[in-house]
């Protein structure tokens, strides 16, 4: 009877370049800032997390600015007016108020 070798287990030489899918911890995002960067512009937003929590997501500046860019919205007035609500009355009975009693 001969020796047995156990099978070979795959196992990575080195550990997988990012963090688990759930993000970066603070002290490895800081370890590899400029990869959170570049992922970030490419792969888009990268969440880093403090004592187990969210903290921060770190976004790439042209997706800043198209979070930040107002949307167009029409005056008050022009919205209004363009629900088409027909036959809504909108008048009422006018109210003075109620007398004052010291």
């Amino acid at each position: 009877m001969g020796v047995r070798k156990k099978p070979a287990t795959h196992r990575p030489a080195v550990k997988p370049a990012r963090p688990a899918a759930a993000g970066w911890k603070l002290e490895d995002a800081k370890a590899r800032f400029s990869e959170v960067v570049r992922r970030a512009r490419s792969e888009g937003p990268q969440k880093v997390s403090v004592r187990g929590k969210d903290a921060v997501v770190v976004i790439a500046a042209e997706e800043l600015e198209r979070l930040l860019a107002a949307p167009a919205r029409p005056p008050l007035v022009d919205f209004l007016e363009g629900l088409f609500v027909e036959g809504l009355d909108l008048t009422r009975e006018p109210d003075f108020g109620r007398d004052f009693v010291p």
